[in-house]
């Protein structure tokens, strides 16, 4: 009983504390979007507005989801695609310092994604 408690807390820690970080770096995105600063890298081709837009639902949108567990390895997946791309495309030539951060998240984000919310989330599993 204790030992799924605490596995418990540890899937919510995990889910809520990397998610509440990410945050910190979508608000400002999502500031720019309403701001109708549209400028932004465009590191796959696709344009920079559908990349602000596409990157300001994985670190604003899908943390949210994240944080209180609703589709929670869902809401994983596009997190996992922009911290893909930002580690191994935007950040490529950088030193590993520059890219840490995005390997950081990918990784937290990959285990929430396999070990799913725990106990303490909306989806209960």
């Amino acid at each position: 009983m204790k030992n799924s408690l605490q596995n418990d807390l540890g899937k919510m820690l995990l889910r809520i504390l990397p998610s509440m970080f990410l945050l910190t770096h979508g608000i400002p995105k999502l500031q720019r979007l309403l701001n109708g600063d549209f400028g932004f890298a465009d590191p796959i081709g696709i344009g920079e507005l559908p990349s602000l837009f596409l990157a300001m639902i994985a670190e604003v949108v899908c943390p949210i989801l994240i944080i209180v567990g609703y589709k929670t390895r869902w809401a994983s997946i596009p997190v996992l695609i922009v911290m893909a791309v930002a580690g191994f495309i935007v950040h490529h030539s950088d030193p590993f310092k520059g890219k840490e951060m995005a390997f950081l998240y990918l990784v937290c984000f990959l285990v929430v994604a396999l070990i799913g919310p725990g106990k303490f989330s909306l989806d209960r599993k």
